[in-house]
């Protein structure tokens, strides 16, 4: 059982590939046309989203005549576009109500603790 299970390990080990990975510089021409491809194709899909495709129609602007316009975009707008849309926030804007709701909050805290003592 030992001659079997050392002539399989053997075969597998010749078998196997010796190198798996590898590795080579990319250039910046290619990382520049994968980040533009993968900022258009994050644009694409933020219109193709339900919401987002009603909002500009109610606004009188057809998803597909958007994607075009997306299309027709340089790279560099698009990029801009794409960084506008990762830094916006997810819930939409504050105006600074939570901030306020907050804050009379630990007052009413506070008082409540010091009317307890």
């Amino acid at each position: 059982m030992k001659k079997v299970i050392c002539r399989m390990l053997v075969v597998l080990l010749v078998w196997a590939p010796l190198h798996l990975a590898q590795a080579g510089m990319i250039g910046t021409d290619q990382l520049i046309a994968s980040n533009a491809q993968s900022d258009r194709a994050a644009v694409l899909q933020m219109i193709g989203r339900a919401e987002v495709a009603g909002q500009l129609q109610a606004l009188g602007l057809d998803p597909a005549t958007a994607k075009d316009r997306v299309a027709a975009m340089s790279d560099e707008d698009v990029s801009a576009l794409a960084g506008k849309l990762n830094s916006l926030p997810a819930g939409g804007t504050s105006s600074g109500a939570a901030a306020v709701v907050l804050i009379v909050l630990m007052v009413l805290l506070v008082w409540w603790i010091s009317g307890n003592k």
